[in-house]
């Protein structure tokens, strides 16, 4: 067996020198490990051929379009905000007023929109650890005006 392992070391040692082992596909990538010994085979088999494809349980693609959807309505609240604070005194003060203000009520209608798919996402989920919280819109705007 000990002759066996030192043959074996000594083509991989040759097959490294002649850089066989120099263009293989992922080099410089990090190995993945994403097999759960305690998954059934089957389930993982599906699993590993809905992501390689790039598909996804639906519960899975709400809830990231939840998060992108709530981010963007936080950029754009936030961008507003700072043009406020830019404009609000001076010639352009009405107008920065009245765009914020504009802004805030878009912001609510983002969330009011946001918390009916959050229901309906938690209705969706498989376990409720899974689940999201309702979006305070009040509790965002004071957090973004407290900087």
């Amino acid at each position: 067996m000990e002759n066996w392992q030192k043959s074996i070391d000594q083509q991989i040692e040759e097959a490294r020198r002649e850089g066989k082992f120099d263009n293989l596909p992922g080099k410089g990538k990090p190995l993945k490990f994403n097999d759960n010994p305690f998954q059934d085979p089957a389930l993982d088999a599906a699993y590993t051929l809905l992501k390689d494809n790039d598909f996804t349980l639906p519960w899975i693609a709400e809830g990231k379009e939840i998060e992108e959807a709530l981010a963007q309505a936080r950029t754009a609240l936030a961008r507003s905000w700072a043009l406020y604070q830019r404009d609000r005194v001076g010639e352009h003060a009405a107008w920065a007023k009245s765009e914020w203000g504009r802004a805030e009520r878009a912001f609510r209608e983002q969330i009011a929109a946001l918390n009916q798919k959050i229901l309906n996402y938690n209705v969706a989920i498989p376990n409720s650890r899974f689940e999201k919280f309702k979006i305070n819109p009040d509790t965002e705007i004071v957090r973004l005006q407290a900087g």
